[in-house]
């Protein structure tokens, strides 16, 4: 008698979760023509095709939409799977050599880069120019930008260790700094580098910044 209850929970769920995704992309869509400060609530939900409080409901006001957008576009997709539970991150994680532990963080580096550059540029240049929301959104997603700096560095430490005289917090700070949003946009739009490049380059500087020069 309760898997007819199931099955409907079930697709009560789906029904939630397509309105949600239908939500984001149309975010999403509007955040890259309009800006934060251009798109409204009810813009968005004219795009997606639901009411206002609909969009309310599943996602919620201007600031976690944009960072419910910004999460989506880090992971490529909206499955409920972290971060250091995806593929790329999990063979990272699983690397026994130094060198290619390092161009697999840039490889990954540069990945998100390519999914989150146009939204970015756009939401950072807002949060400059004044905008509340946008700048405690830009801290927010600095601070976990660190949190997994931290454990990448931490990672690499006890895997191979680091310099003498290196701190893994100081390293954490270093790695922080150079492996940023702005640094890998610079090379790739800014210089026209293509991404082979970047990731030689900025592994071998990781390397000789965790290791000292070979």
């Amino acid at each position: 008698m309760t898997q007819p209850r199931r099955y409907s929970s079930t697709l009560r769920d789906e029904q939630v979760r397509l309105t949600r995704r239908r939500v984001l992309d149309a975010a999403r869509q509007l955040f890259l023509a309009k800006g934060y400060v251009g798109t409204t609530i009810e813009a968005v939900a004219g795009a997606a095709g639901v009411s206002v409080q609909t969009v309310y409901n599943v996602v919620g006001g201007k600031p976690k939409l944009v960072k419910a957008v910004y999460d989506v576009t880090l992971a490529g997709d909206d499955e409920p799977v972290p971060m250091a539970g995806r593929p790329e991150y999990l063979a990272l994680m699983a690397e026994t050599d130094p060198a290619r532990f390092a161009g697999r963080y840039i490889d990954i580096a540069i990945a998100l880069q390519n999914r989150l550059g146009p939204l970015l540029a756009i939401l950072t240049a807002q949060a400059a120019a004044g905008d509340r929301d946008l700048q405690e959104f830009v801290r927010t997603i600095d601070n976990e930008r660190a949190t997994g700096t931290t454990m990448l560095v931490r990672a690499f430490a006890e895997r191979f260790g680091l310099r003498p005289g290196l701190t893994v917090a100081r390293a954490v700070d270093l790695v922080w700094a150079l492996i940023s949003p702005d640094a890998i946009d610079r090379l790739l739009v800014q210089r026209g580098w293509a991404a082979p490049q970047v990731t030689k380059w900025m592994s071998q500087v990781l390397l000789d910044l965790l290791q000292g020069p070979g």
